[in-house]
Order: C-alpha cells, then structure tokens, then sequence
C-alpha cells in the first residue's frame, strides 16, 4: 500500500541519520488556551513564565501521565524473558488485548490507529483511514493532550515521535512542545531528557522500529522480536528516568503502553486478518489492581483515562467512544466467557477454539420458535461470541467494523446461519431482556451498543413491553448503523417493571450485534 511505503521510507531516513541526533527537529507550540470555569486555570502569560525547560513550561499538577506508543507491536511478544520492563508493567498493573476495526471503516494503517489513540474516536469519526491526513476532523475531536490545555491552560503538555506525523499531524493542535526523535534512539533520549529534567503533567511517545522489523521481516522472524526487547528497554530508561525524579515520591503517576495495529507472518499490515488487527493496552498506577487481565478495553480508553487522572471532565457533547477505563463494569453478557464453546460447523476456525453460546445469560431468554431447524450451530437464533471468534469465521463481510462491543456480545448473524443447509424458512429470533425497574409516568432510556448490517431482505426491531404486556415498537432499522443507541421510553403511568426484546429476521443477509444494554430510569 502506498502509505505504507511511505511510512517506510521516512523510516530509512530516519536511520540514515540516527548518529546526527542534534538534527532532531523541535517543534514548540504554545497552546491556545480555551479555560472552563472549574478548575479555574491560570492565565497563559503564567504559564509561559520561566522557569521553562529547554522550551517546556513547567507542569503544575502532582497527578503525571506517559503513554507510550510502540508501532507495529504485539502482546505475543510480550513476556518476562524479552521484555521485563512491560511484563512488570503488566503484573503490578492491568493489560487488555483488543482488535481493531477493518476496511471499510479504515485499513489497519498508523494514520488511523494513532488518532483513535490520541482522540479517543474510531475513524468514522476523527476521519483519518489511512496514513495521508487528507482531511481530518480534529476540530471536532481533537487529541486528548489539546483537551487537556483547553481545561486547564497552566498543565504541560509534551509529545515526541519518530515518526514525524505524530507531532507534525496528530499532536499537533494544542500541546506545548513536539519533538521529532529522528530514530527510535533519539526519541528516547529526549523523552528520557524531560522526563527527568523537566516537568511535564502529560507525556505522549511514540517508537516506530518495531513497525520497520515488521515489515522488513514479519511478526514470525527474530528482527521482529529482538525490536520489541530493544523497544522494552528504552521503555526501561524512561520508567527510570520517572523514579530518578526529585519530585517522585510525591507525584501520582500513570503509565500506558499500547499499540496502533499489528503484522502479518510474512510483514506488513493493513489486512483484516487477526494478527492485523490486534492491538493491547498495558496501564499502570495505583487505581489499577495488580495483575488485573481484562477482555474489554480497547485503544479508544486511553485518551478518557488520561483525561480523567490528569483532572479533566470528559463532557458527553464530546462524544468519545471511550470511556475511563476504570468506570467500563461489565454487563450480563460478559458472564458468558467461562462458558463459550469450541468451535463446531465453522470450518476456517480451528476445532479448538472456543468463542460461542447459544446458552443467554442469566435473567435473558432466546425466542427461536420461528427458526426453521438446521443451519450453522453456532448462528442458529441469537448467539453470544467474542470479536475474536465472530470476525473470522468469514473475513472482509463488515463484521470487523463493531468497534462498540466488548468482551462477550450478542449477534443475530443469518448470512453465517444460511451456509449450511436447514429446513424451509428465514432466520428469525428474538432476544429477551430481563425485567428492568421503571417508575410509573416518568422518561427512561434504552441505551444498546448496536451494528446492524444490511445484505438483503431483513429486519431488526426493538420493543418494550410494561408489566407483561404487549410489546411495544420503539426502533425500527432501515439502514445500516453502528453506535451507541439512546433511545427515550416513555413510561405509562403506575408501570413498574420493562422488558426488551431485539428480533432479527433475514434470509441470507448480513447480522446485527448488540452489547451492552441497559434501561435506566
């Protein structure tokens, strides 16, 4: 792909002139200070007051962010033996492995991955699909760094990169100082720099050599593996840089490790394959329980948790697709992953992995007294699976793009069910809630993460019923849709309890997958 190359050759560049480290080009912006009225910021003349280091002003908030960005890596590489420093980050802390979306949201390029990272948005939103940065809507959703000088003007803010367009493109709207590394070497020194010597509240770094072993070499060969043990030790020299700090001991630190896509076996990325798409997120701090392991957590969160340790309300007008990392509780569906089962009618899964129920949680029920008998095992009416298990039973069909679910969601998938033969008849189910409390006369919201697909004759509906009555029609799709929905009930008078119920019908067509549900007074 053409920004691959691209993204490659800056690369050679860069290594071409890896002993001329003084070259590194320093990029300080001061930001345009927009202040909201709690916490009350200081005036930017204060903030742009000595004493500054080497062009940072000083940070003024006990509570310290660093991400770090390592391009092209993977979890698989990840162990005590080659990178000790990101596996004791694991261990006294939490780590999650996700997958990102695929075509036709966006290819698994850099461009798109970074700023979902930096904006807390997928890239139907911050619209960056590919690494060109043609038109992206960073007006609307600009990097978590920006937001955080927009609230509060006196913090300080640095980015440093090897690849050029982090602090060129991405980074580039608000924060104080951006560095360009010129190699992976060079970044780190200068992160190491100002990390012991300055005093930044939040840190952004990105190291890139990895990305180059991957696409030199692929994620099976030893280049590949010796750049993530290279990249774990220059990790190591800023951890250490942080503890050397005069001001450590009183200073609340969170540190996050994650990754912007993956490799193929034999180098590259832009695919919808697994190990393309897989990307983790390691946050370590004392909000976060040693040895914590968890299923859903995705790139989108880092920008919100930032936020938030670094004082930051996240407004709902924002409209991230992230969420704090530590208010993501798990819902009834998530329960479902100690029982899913191995694979059975899907060939392109291996026998052994497992991934699917059709056993509903408990309090949830399945109708499927209108599916005819026969078809795929796994899809037959509503099933329970992980992205994991469901994107590739079939690649490149659009089941890639539900970025919103996590851990254990629902799927009513009739273009899968439809491949093995069955009786006479259309995919048809229903998926029941249980009984929610709702006070009498009062509003209550539907709240569903819902990717609803359309491939031929289907339809998916969403009703409510009061008290075991009748159900109600409350959302009907007629186009294709993949968010957050929020929909307002209005609840009759003396009503006490609600039920929901999702039908899917379909004859061969595509799927509809929710997560995530909730009925809240």
């Amino acid at each position: 792909m053409e920004n691959i190359t691209v993204k490659s050759s800056a690369r050679v560049r860069a290594a071409i002139t890896a002993s001329v480290l003084a070259l590194a080009v320093v990029i300080p912006t001061a930001a345009t200070a927009s202040p909201s009225p709690a916490p009350e910021p200081a005036p930017a003349a204060a903030k742009k007051s000595t004493p500054v280091y080497e062009g940072l002003p000083p940070g003024v908030n006990k509570k310290k962010t660093l991400v770090i960005g390592l391009d092209g890596a993977a979890m698989a590489q990840i162990n005590k033996k080659n990178t000790p420093n990101m596996a004791k980050l694991i261990s006294e802390g939490m780590v999650s492995e996700s997958n990102l979306y695929a075509n036709p949201m966006a290819p698994t390029v850099s461009g798109a991955g970074w700023s979902s990272i930096a904006t807390g948005v997928w890239p139907d939103k911050h619209k960056v699909p590919d690494n060109s940065f043609s038109n992206p809507n960073y007006d609307q959703y600009p990097d978590y760094l920006t937001r955080i000088e927009n609230a509060r003007a006196q913090s300080s803010t640095l980015v440093v990169g090897t690849w050029s367009p982090i602090p060129d493109k991405v980074f580039a709207k608000g924060a104080d100082l951006k560095l360009r590394g010129g190699n992976d070497a060079g970044t780190t020194a200068k992160a190491v720099d100002y990390l012991l010597n300055g005093n930044p509240d939040s840190t952004f770094v990105h190291l890139d050599e990895i990305d180059g072993a991957g696409h030199s070499n692929g994620s099976d060969s030893i280049a590949y593996t010796r750049g993530h043990k290279t990249a774990d030790q220059q990790i190591g020299q800023m951890l250490e840089a942080i503890e050397q700090r005069k001001t450590y001991h009183k200073e609340d630190w969170v540190v996050m490790v994650t990754s912007d896509h993956g490799h193929t076996p034999g180098g590259g990325h832009g695919g919808s394959s697994i190990r393309e798409r897989a990307t983790f997120v390691i946050a370590n701090g004392k909000q976060f329980k040693a040895g914590t392991e968890r299923h859903d957590v995705k790139i989108t969160d880092i920008a919100p948790t930032v936020l938030k340790h670094q004082g930051v309300r996240v407004e709902d007008e924002w409209n991230l697709d992230g969420k704090n990392i530590n208010s993501i509780a798990a819902d009834d569906f998530d329960t479902l992953r100690p029982h899913l089962k191995k694979a059975k009618d899907e060939a392109k899964l291996s026998a052994q992995t497992k991934g699917w129920t059709t056993t509903a949680p408990s309090g949830w029920t399945i109708d499927n007294s209108a599916m005819p008998k026969g078809g795929v095992r796994e899809w037959r009416g509503w099933s329970f699976t992980t992205d994991e298990f469901w994107t590739n039973t079939d690649l490149n069909q659009g089941r890639e793009t539900s970025v919103h679910n996590r851990n254990v969601f629902a799927v009513a998938d009739s273009d899968e069910w439809d491949d093995k033969a069955h009786d006479p008849g259309q995919f048809d189910s229903t998926l029941i809630s249980p009984e929610y409390k709702v006070k009498g006369g009062q509003s209550a919201t539907l709240s569903f993460a819902s990717n609803y697909k359309i491939d031929g004759p289907q339809s998916g509906e969403v009703f409510v019923s009061f008290d075991g009555g009748e159900p109600v029609l409350v959302k009907s799709y007629d186009k294709n849709y993949n968010g957050v929905e929020s929909i307002a009930i209005d609840v009759p008078k003396k009503a006490k309890k609600a039920q929901v119920s999702f039908r899917y019908t379909g004859t061969n067509s595509a799927f509809w997958s929710i997560d995530q549900v909730s009925l809240k007074k």
